[in-house]
């Protein structure tokens, strides 16, 4: 315990010492356009988060890229060969080319602001120091793998396959997304499904020849009325279709139409039963003549509280409560990659970056005073987890 108990005292330390290193890393991240369409930003910021691991003794070895080229996966090795234990993260924001020029990075009454710096590059810098600390002053009895990826904000369509096969060999997940505004981390969230819909129907002069045409747009809107009945908020349900396009000039009837749907919910068994009335609702001619295709865009997995992940909570909330704060975990009604881990086995928390707000928005922002404490939260949280995984394992080596 005493060893510990000095390890302990040496990662606090050391990422109390690097305070401005990481708010200047924040600035430098939270300067580059990375909306996921823009495959160069994204790309700089995982470059840059590769040149600070670089400097912070990682040597190539432990540094390496997606087999697409962009995500970045990072090892800190241990001696254990124990499972590992996942650091989560995505480098890409919603937001659009020239964002950061619009609104530079500035502090402002100990907050950072700018566009993408709470979701997520706060955490981002957060996962990273904790990394980098763990190769400076050791302790971690499992390795530790930071996952850098570059599409979450529309689905992680390229990402999911890389997260779970390396969950699948993770004891523990922890996601950066940014801690609640309340100070909460996050242990349940709900599952996404984003679709497109798109509807045909036939063009008609709608002056002189009405009765020839199919109007897909007002198909379109009786399926949007449709899916929006299913919507149960109580129950943690809702569908939303949140853009719609189509037609082809006022006065002729609508040849195509479509819509992109978002649908929530909150157990797998929901998802089974809601996209089964949605396939009924597209295959459902409101319109005679009409017809109707649906696609799924992107996907997320559901993040469900656990024995295990409660375990591990309490772990979080004793190495908080050592560090002088308090914090408690809340059900969030946005999707993250957190639901891929869990569904693999691995014990997973959620919202552990620094604590913000107003994510997706012109107001967002970081409490500059939580991102040492949470990088100290969820290093001490590493260590006692993983000295306690790896005595469970030695005895279980004995007793076979």
């Amino acid at each position: 315990m005493a060893a510990i108990a000095a390890l302990e005292h040496r990662l606090k330390d050391w990422l109390d010492e690097r305070r401005d290193g990481m708010l200047s890393l924040l600035q430098d991240l939270v300067t580059i356009d990375s909306g996921t369409a823009n495959i160069a930003g994204v790309r700089a910021v995982g470059a840059r988060i590769e040149d600070f691991l670089r400097k912070s003794d990682f040597t190539p070895a432990m540094i390496s890229r997606f087999p697409s080229g962009g995500g970045l996966r990072v090892v800190t090795p241990a001696g254990s060969v124990g499972r590992s234990m996942l650091l989560m993260g995505h480098l890409d924001t919603v937001f659009p080319r020239g964002e950061v020029e619009r609104r530079p990075f500035k502090i402002e009454n100990g907050r950072a602001l700018g566009p993408g710096v709470a979701d997520m590059k706060a955490g981002l810098v957060m996962n990273s120091f904790v990394l980098a600390a763990f190769r400076a002053c050791g302790g971690n009895e499992l390795p530790l793998v930071g996952l850098y990826t570059e599409d979450e904000e529309t689905g992680s369509l390229a990402s999911r396959p890389v997260i779970e096969a390396e969950a699948e060999n993770a004891a523990f997940a922890f996601n950066a997304e940014p801690g609640r505004a309340s100070g909460n981390i996050v242990i349940e969230r709900r599952g996404g499904v984003f679709m497109r819909l798109a509807v045909r129907g036939k063009a008609a002069h709608a002056g002189i020849d009405p009765r020839a045409g199919i109007s897909a747009i007002q198909e379109l809107a009786h399926k949007i009325l449709a899916l929006h009945a299913l919507s149960d908020l109580d129950a943690g349900v809702s569908v939303n279709v949140g853009v719609v396009s189509g037609g082809q000039s006022v006065n002729t009837t609508a040849p195509s139409a479509e819509g992109l749907i978002d649908l929530r919910f909150t157990t797998p068994a929901d998802r089974e039963r809601l996209m089964a009335a949605i396939d009924d609702i597209v295959t459902t001619c409101f319109v005679t003549g009409s017809c109707a295709t649906l696609e799924i865009i992107g996907e997320f997995a559901p993040l469900l509280a656990t024995p295990e992940s409660n375990a591990l909570l309490r772990a979080y909330q004793g190495a908080a409560a050592d560090l002088g704060f308090s914090v408690d975990a809340e059900f969030s009604g946005g999707c993250a990659d957190s639901g891929f881990a869990a569904q693999m086995g691995s014990a997973t928390l959620c919202g552990l970056g620094p604590v913000g707000g107003g994510a997706h928005s012109p107001d967002e922002y970081v409490d500059l005073n939580t991102v040492v404490a949470r990088a100290q939260a969820l290093a001490l949280t590493i260590l006692r987890v993983g000295a306690q995984a790896a005595r469970g394992l030695e005895a279980h080596h004995k007793g076979s």
